[in-house]
């Protein structure tokens, strides 16, 4: 199979019919993932703190140390979370806050073996690489140092957030204080190289132009061909409420689920090196979520038992793990629980 290339990705996107992009996506999952399963994870998000200096404008999420919601997480607070998900079955945390201007590596290193040592049944998917390169700075090491801290701790793999578009001239409208593209990518290696998978995501949606976002996937696709170390690209579109960018550029025009789809669709077929690819029904809501299924998508994501970054700005879809099954099974598939690293857990015939 030839590899698409920038220029016909960007076709696709702009000329190529839904249900052509739907057919043609499916063919390559079906490729991919013969056996007609499909997965989803028991998981929960702990936002270990809402503390953030970075001042995203397309976050609801964050606070400043002296706002009077702010807040830092106990280790008590922490272990009740993870207590209701171990009661439910779940695998998995995924472990990240706002960009904290005062904690140092010994705290997260504290917090993770307490977890780790506690609770060695869950895998913690922690930190974005926007905090692990923040820890780095204000501990003055390395990040590769904080990463091979962090793992020899218990922490075996690091989401995908922070990247939004991967090009500065996005970042700088949207989050000037963010670090640029090729940090991420470069801290994503590094995890990589240290022992650590990743996932690899893309939110749309806001000043991007298509080419922009072809060269996002370009990027994901050339650290995976060198490292592996990517499990799953995962998609959304941006959710403006309560932000300060759709203050600044009210022009900004929510996307449609036909964009989301479409995108999908395009992102299973150039990113030939990605076996898992992940419907966000927590923004698109439960239909679009099952619909993505058919246009690429072979993961049905997290039943997510706590979700407070995109409900603040205005994303509030629900999912248990029930409804995530009867979902699946509706489309024809097979569902099976899966942990971080796609081995599956259950099946559910």
């Amino acid at each position: 199979m030839s590899r698409l290339s920038k220029e016909e990705a960007l076709h696709l996107i702009r000329h190529a019919s839904l249900p052509e992009l739907g057919k043609r996506a499916t063919q390559r999952k079906e490729e991919l993932h013969p056996d007609r399963v499909t997965t989803f994870i028991v998981d929960r998000n702990i936002n270990y703190t809402n503390v953030c200096w970075v001042d995203c404008k397309f976050c609801a999420f964050y606070r400043h140390g002296k706002d009077e919601d702010a807040y830092v997480l106990s280790n008590d607070e922490i272990d009740a979370k993870i207590d209701e998900l171990v009661a439910v079955g779940g695998t998995q945390i995924l472990f990240q806050g706002g960009v904290h201007p005062k904690l140092k590596i010994e705290w997260y290193e504290d917090l993770v073996e307490h977890i780790h040592q506690k609770y060695p049944s869950i895998t913690i998917l922690g930190f974005s690489a926007i905090e692990v390169d923040y820890i780095a700075k204000v501990s003055k090491i390395e990040v590769r140092e904080v990463l091979e801290r962090l793992y020899a701790k218990g922490m075996t793999a690091m989401p995908g957030a922070g990247a939004e578009i991967l090009s500065d001239r996005v970042r700088d409208i949207v989050a000037p204080k963010k670090l640029d593209a090729a940090r991420w990518i470069e801290i994503h290696r590094i995890a990589h190289e240290v022992g650590m998978t990743t996932s690899a995501t893309m939110m749309f949606g806001m000043v991007e132009t298509d080419e922009e976002i072809v060269e996002h996937w370009s990027m994901l696709r050339d650290l995976q061909d060198i490292t592996g170390g990517f499990t799953a690209f995962i998609m959304w579109s941006f959710q403006s409420q309560n932000t300060r960018l759709i203050e600044e550029i009210p022009t900004i025009e929510k996307q449609s689920s036909n964009r989301y789809l479409r995108l999908l669709a395009v992102s299973r077929l150039f990113l030939d090196n990605f076996a898992n690819i992940q419907s966000s029904w927590v923004t698109q809501g439960g239909y679009i979520g099952q619909m993505a299924l058919f246009f690429g998508a072979n993961d049905l994501g997290s039943t997510m038992m706590e979700e407070n970054v995109v409900k603040s700005a205005g994303a509030s879809f629900r999912m248990g793990k029930e409804e995530m099954i009867h979902l699946i099974r509706d489309t024809g598939h097979i569902p099976a629980q899966r942990n971080t690293v796609y081995d599956i857990v259950k099946h559910y015939a």
